[in-house]
This record gives C-alpha cells, structure tokens and sequence, in this order.
C-alpha cells in the first residue's frame, strides 16, 4: 500500500468514528423519550389482557393509567380531613393531564379515604404522579399522611428508578473498566484509546436504536436499555482486549507499525469476527419469544455487538497505528524482544504453571471441577423464578408501594386496580353470577359512559345506584359495544399479589364457562399473561440458543467433539452460576423471588459470553496444535491468551455488577447471575476445565477433522 495511504486511511477511519460520536452523542439523553414501562406494551396482541386494553375505551371515557390517593390518619379521619380530600379531588380534576376523579371514597373503619385520579392517555405518568403527589402534600392537613399508588403510582416509581440509565450506569461502568485497564496495562493513554472505542461504539448503537424506536420498530424499556449500555461497553472491551493482546506480540516481532497491524489483524479478525458472530447469533434467538420486551432485546443487543466488532476492528487498530509503541508507554514492547517461553519447563509467569498443573493432573482437574460446579449448580432446586410482584420490583423507597399497604389495610385490597372482564352483553347475569361465585371477588360493577362515577352496579344491585350520585346513576346503564359489555371486578386482595393472580385464573374460567369469547384484563391479568409468557419463553429460546451456537462452533472449529465440551462447558457454569444466584437471592439478600427473564438473560448473556471465551482460547489452541500438536498446542494456546481472557472476563463481570446501581429487582439479579458466573467461566471452566479436558481427550478432540488425523503423527 503507497506510504500516504498509511497515514491517510487510518485517519479517515478516526474521522468517521468521531462524525458517528458527534451525531450520537446527544441522543445519549433522549432514548429514555422513546422507552415506555408499559407492562402491557410487552404482552403479544394474543394476550387477553392485551385484547381487554385495545378494548376498554369502547367501554368508558377515562383510558389513562389510574393514580390511587389514600389519605390515613390513626384514630380516625375528621370532618376537615374529609374536606381537605375533596379540596384534593376538585383540584386534581382541574388538571390538565388528569381526565377525571371518583369522589371521595371513606373507609369503613373512618380511617383512611380514597381517591381515584385517572391520567389523560397522552400524559406522561412520571411527570403526572410527580404532580399529583406535589398536590397532595401541600393540600395535607396535619397528622394526616397522603400517598399515591395505583398502577399510575407503581409505574411513576419504576420509571424514577431508572432514572440513573443514562448517567449513573454508565459512569460506574467506565469507572470500573478504566481502573481495571490501568492495572492491566501500567499504561496511562492505553485505557483512554480502548475506553474511547467502547464509547464511540455504544454512542452509534444508540443512535441507531434510538431512531428505531421512534419509528415504532423495536420496543425499548429501561432494561433493555441499561443492558444495551452494558453489553456495548464490555463486549467492545473486550475486542479491544484481545485486539490489543495480538497487536502487541506483533509489534515485538514487525519493525513498523503497519506491518504489526496486518499481523494483530490477521490473528484477531477471526476470533473477535467468530465470538461477536455467536454473541449476535445468540441473541437474535430472542426474536422467538412472545414477549415484546424481550423479543426488543434481541435486536437492540445484536446492534450494539455490531458496532462493537466494528470498532474493535477498525477504530482501535487505527488509534495504536497512530500512537505505535507509544500506546503502551511506559512498557514499550521492543522489535525483536520475543519475551520469555511460554511452554516447557524454562516457561516462567501464572499461566505456564497453570498448564504445568492441567498437563500433569488433567483427568484430576477436570474431574474436580465438574463436581465442584454441579455442587454450586445445586442451588437451582430452590430457584424461583415464576415472577414477582409489582410492588418488589423497586428496591428501597416506594411511595406506591407505601400506599397499597395502607389501601389494602381499610380497603379491599384490589382497590382501584379492577380485573376487567369483557363478555357478551346478552350473557350479562350470568357472568355477574360466574364473576361473584369466584373466590378472592370482592364486588363488581359493568362500565358506563352515562354514569357520572364511569360504573352502575350490576346483578343484585342493578338499580341501587352510587351514594351521592342521585338518579343520572340509577338511570344509566352498562355500555354496550360490538355486542359486548365491560365488568370490573374488585379483588379482595392486593393486585400484585398471588392470591389475587389466582383469583384471576380462577376468574378466566368462571367466565368461559358462561362465555367461551370472555376475556380477562387488568393490572393482574397483565402480571399473569406476562409471567406465563415469560416462562413459555425460557422454555423454548434457551434449546434453540444451545442448538445455534454448537452449530457455529462446530463450522468454526471444524470439530464435533471439542464444540460438545466447549458448550457442556457453559451449560455447567451457567448452572453453577444461577444455583448460587438463587442461594444468595434467597438466603442472604431475601429477594421475594425473580422474573422468569432472569433465567433466560443470564442464560443468553453467559452461554453466549461464555462461548466468547471459548473461542478466544480454542481458536489460539487450534493453531498452535497445528505447528506443534495437541497437548503442546493447549498449553501454548493457554499461555498465549490466559492472560487477556482472564482481564476480559473481569472486564465484563465488573461492567454487568454496574446494573446492581440502578434499584430494580430484575437487574440486581442479572448483575450478580453474569458477573459471577463470567468470573466463574473465566477462573475455573477457561483456565482449568476447558484444558484438561481437551488434553485428556488428546487427538479425539478434534474428531473428524484433519487436525484429529494428523496428531497421529505427532
């Protein structure tokens, strides 16, 4: 290539990456503008309770998310408390983003009231709570406590706890990368070159992303976000790491920078192409799921491992071109030094007498190690993972929360959040009769658009109307469209809990026995439909997952033994990993359980990941087996890469623990599961496991290829 070329092409390269970073740098702050935490937004268009929300405005004028004030005193509301409520109720009605309010709805036990603001269906809920709860406080009478729940209340505290994705997240994760870099390198400019990749390669992933979103493609939430962050920032890493690695054996052994180029490139290319490959592969099998959030992930991951292949693979060869040896000042890698052996008995350093170990004990080491997985794997007999409640999804301060405690000690515990049920109007007594014969069924009332309250009684209290409300309720009846009629019905107990989710399956087939195209909605039915679909889910991605990636294991490596071990290999981690995740969720953090995504997440991300690690060292292996045989082969293979695995992998596992920042159930789970179960793969199953293994099987492990044939000889 003509020498200006040189000079000319990589800065072309660095020219367009900072273009790229420019234009995607401020969509950083927006992407939360186009995510929703619609739990409903989620569930395919089959679900019932998907069918009951496209249909509920047929039914009644309020479509917004409903925010439940409750006001409580101890020993009893007074006749000014009971004013100050309907001061609250009257100035709430006078907003904007408010589409109406009950009235105020006394306790019987005289200590708590309750009011039912229901926001416009264009309102931003965060944005509509914050204000409702600013009301509420200033409008509070001494020795009176106020709160704000409901569905409007949970999803405003979700949406706060994200809050810290776009700024928090983010700076604890290139903080810890950054420390670790340095530690690793002993260079100051080294981190900010492979840092400065990583960064540039989530801002284009998020450009991206961003403009899908807002066209309505993918459907983003604040954890598909934060995992999108994460997953660009460490798996760009730890490209740049293994890039790094080969480029600074080249510069010891090619006089020139460009030179030491093509080489790191002709050695990195395929396994960073391959690992990113099978992660991209990997999470595309999401694509499967029923579920919207986690068919988004799919998609959404794959995109930011694009750009992390592209970067590592364009920007960051050329930085070090331009910066050279200089890169890794003070620790210059000289031309011509070729450093200490790695192999034999003159081999020096950690990773020589870990081969020593596995060559001389491999049937021990491997042995040892299964067993000592399967025993940490143990824990998954007490895994639950078949959801939560809404109410746990929040770790720490939750007014909404607060307040469904305080609703459901003087209300019926499903106040203001209704199962809703619709069904044929000409069966309309008989399903009131199904609906009240339903254990956990506190009252229901059918929806109208002539009633002032939005409800008449149905059943034996048709015609009794609401207190207050005078004969406009009496005279309404229920609303009728397409042929159908709306209930809603009043849980005893606590939406979010289990008692009323079975209530609600309970509820689905009382009211199909009445009518077999009845359908069941609400705030608890959508936790149902999403727990079922989420364990449909695991059920199906995770065998196609493992299928996919032994298949592209067995075209990389050109084997059928050694792609059996590697991917036996990350199932028993990721066994291992979950089975102490469950261990430590239960008996030290006592979490009330996990999401069924917790399991497939970590399933994805650690078999995927993991598979990243085992081509990293399979690849060298394979090569040196090549020039020097198999059990030689291993153990240059291993002194080759154990280092830059070992820092990849703390790379990654510091970057995951980064999600434990942001106070979601879900991601502190995720965060502890990959980042324990990444350093378990990269200390025990790529470091002893994997070696002794394929050095015990010797020759067959490479069955049927020429590789296998040609060990004979050797």
């Amino acid at each position: 290539m003509p020498r200006f070329l040189r000079v000319v092409l990589p800065a072309l390269v660095i020219l367009a990456w900072l273009v790229v970073a420019g234009i995607g740098g401020p969509v950083f702050g927006k992407i939360s503008e186009v995510a929703t935490n619609d739990q409903t937004s989620f569930l395919p268009a089959s679900a019932d309770a998907t069918r009951v929300q496209e249909r509920a405005t047929e039914f009644r004028q309020a479509s917004g998310a409903p925010a439940i004030v409750v006001l409580e005193r101890d020993g009893g509301l007074t006749r000014d408390d009971l004013a100050a409520a309907d001061r609250i109720a009257e100035d709430l009605g006078a907003r904007d983003d408010v589409q109406g309010t009950s009235p105020v709805i006394p306790s019987e036990d005289g200590d708590a009231a309750e009011i039912v603001a229901t926001l416009t269906e264009g309102a931003d809920t965060g944005d509509g709570v914050t204000a409702i709860r600013t009301t509420v406080d200033d409008a509070l009478p001494a020795g009176v406590a106020g709160y704000v729940t409901g569905p409007a209340g949970f999803t405003a505290d979700l949406t706060a706890a994200f809050a810290g994705i776009d700024g928090l997240l983010l700076g604890v994760a290139l903080a810890a990368v950054f420390v670790i870099l340095v530690v690793v390198y002993r260079s100051p400019l080294l981190p900010f070159l492979v840092l400065g990749t990583a960064t540039f390669a989530l801002c284009a992933s998020i450009l991206v992303v961003y403009a899908l979103a807002k066209a309505g493609v993918v459907t983003v939430n604040g954890q598909v976000q934060g995992i999108l962050s994460i997953l660009v920032i460490g798996a760009a890493t730890d490209y740049a790491l293994l890039y790094t690695a080969r480029y600074r054996e080249a510069l010891r052994a090619h006089r020139t920078g460009w030179e030491a180029t093509r080489a790191a490139l002709r050695g990195a290319f395929e396994p960073i192409v391959a690992s990113g490959g099978t992660v991209i592969v990997g999470v595309l099998c999401l694509l499967l799921s029923d579920l919207n959030s986690n068919k988004a992930l799919g998609p959404v991951a794959a995109i930011g491992i694009a750009f992390s292949l592209l970067a590592a693979l364009t920007l960051l060869p050329a930085l070090l071109l331009a910066f050279r040896r200089a890169a890794f000042w003070p620790l210059r890698p000289a031309f011509g030094s070729g450093g200490r052996p790695t192999t034999g008995p003159d081999a020096t350093g950690l990773w020589a007498r870990v081969g020593r170990l596995v060559a001389r004990r491999s049937r021990t080491v491997w042995i040892v190690c299964t067993v000592a997985l399967l025993a940490m794997g143990s824990g998954l007999v007490g895994l639950r993972a078949d959801g939560v409640p809404q109410s746990d999804l929040v770790i720490g301060a939750s007014q909404a929360r607060d307040g469904q405690r305080v609703l459901a000690d003087h209300f019926p515990g499903g106040s203001g959040s209704p199962a809703q049920v619709i069904g044929a109007e000409r069966d309309l007594d008989a399903l009131v009769d199904a609906v009240r014969s339903v254990r956990g069924v506190d009252g229901v009332v059918a929806a109208s658009t002539g009633s002032p309250s939005g409800t008449v009684p149905v059943g034996e209290d048709a015609g009794a109307g609401d207190a207050g409300a005078g004969d406009a309720t009496a005279a309404a009846a229920p609303t009728v469209s397409r042929g159908d009629v709306l209930l809603e019905v009043t849980l005893a107990d606590p939406a979010d809990s289990a008692a009323a989710e079975q209530a609600v399956r309970d509820l689905r087939a009382a009211v199909e026995r009445v009518d077999p195209e009845a359908v069941v909605g609400g705030v608890t039915a959508t936790a149902v439909d999403t727990n079922d679909t989420g364990i449909r889910d695991r059920s199906v991605i995770i065998p196609v997952v493992l299928a996919v990636i032994l298949l592209i294991l067995v075209l990389l490596l050109r084997s059928v033994v050694a792609p059996l071990v590697l991917v036996g290999s990350v199932v028993v981690s990721f066994a291992a990993a979950l089975g102490v995740g469950a261990l430590v969720f239960d008996h030290v953090l006592r979490f009330p359980g996990a999401d069924p995504s917790v399991p497939l997440y970590a399933f994805v991300f650690l078999v995927a990941l993991g598979v990243d690690y085992n081509i990293f060292l399979m690849t060298r292996v394979r090569e040196e087996s090549l020039r020097h045989g198999p059990r030689e082969g291993v153990l240059r293979g291993l002194a080759a890469t154990g280092g830059v695995i070992t820092s990849a992998g703390i790379v990654l596992a510091a970057t995951f623990a980064a999600l434990g920042v942001i106070p979601i159930l879900f991601l502190a789970q995720i965060a502890f599961v990959v980042a324990f179960g990444v350093l378990l793969d990269t200390v025990v199953v790529r470091s002893l496991l994997v070696p002794a293994l394929v050095i015990d099987l010797g020759r067959r492990a490479w069955w049927p290829s020429r590789l296998s044939r040609a060990a004979r000889h050797m």
